[in-house]
């Protein structure tokens, strides 16, 4: 049977098994698909070349330490190892400006602004889930004022009066509680560009 006719599976199998010609035609077969959708998202025919090298590479790794499933489809999952990989490069080249609890500030204005492209709206969607998750970590005051100033859009005054407290203690949970963020962002390792 020739190389060309063997399955992504059967290539797989080979490269495992010692040949590395396999895992040179399984990129071949699919580089085109892979290429074409990291094109489509960086818009930079130098960074795909590097982007595309890097996945590959994380493949090949991945590939050797066993991790990947051989009930799923081998394009799917080195699909979403490219999506994965596109994602973290526009975390790394976000400049975000730092959170600092006030007034004036919104946690959504870190991420993104009013232009946003396809892949601001991936980056932004990952961070808001990760955001969600984490919030949950975070004690019942300290998530109740967050709560009630990003997603009521209420003011320091309104949540004062709401929780019958004062607005320093409102002050003082949510600056807490962003300081809990940014404790939880390491100990999980999300990157929410909390400053």
């Amino acid at each position: 049977m020739r190389v060309q006719n063997f399955s992504d599976q059967q290539l797989v199998s080979a490269f495992l098994s010692g040949d590395s010609f396999s895992i040179e035609r399984l990129i071949v077969r699919h580089k085109d698909k892979v290429f074409g959708y990291i094109l489509s998202k960086v818009k930079d025919v130098d960074l795909a070349n590097d982007i595309f090298q890097e996945v590959f590479i994380k493949v090949i790794d991945k590939l050797k330490q066993g991790r990947y499933n051989e009930e799923g489809k081998f394009i799917s999952w080195v699909m979403r190892i490219s999506h994965n990989m596109v994602i973290d490069h526009f975390r790394k080249a976000s400049r975000v400006r730092m959170i600092r609890p006030n007034d004036e500030f919104d946690i959504f204005d870190t991420l993104g602004g009013e232009e946003e492209c396809a892949e601001a709206e991936m980056v932004r969607a990952q961070v808001f889930d990760d955001l969600k998750v984490l919030v949950t970590y975070l004690s019942t005051e300290q998530r109740e004022v967050l709560e009630m100033r990003y997603y009521a859009g209420m003011s320091f005054r309104e949540i004062s009066e709401e929780c019958d407290i004062s607005i320093n203690t409102a002050l003082g949970r949510m600056r807490y509680a962003l300081i809990n963020l940014r404790k939880l962002q390491e100990k999980h390792q999300v990157n929410l560009a909390i400053q």
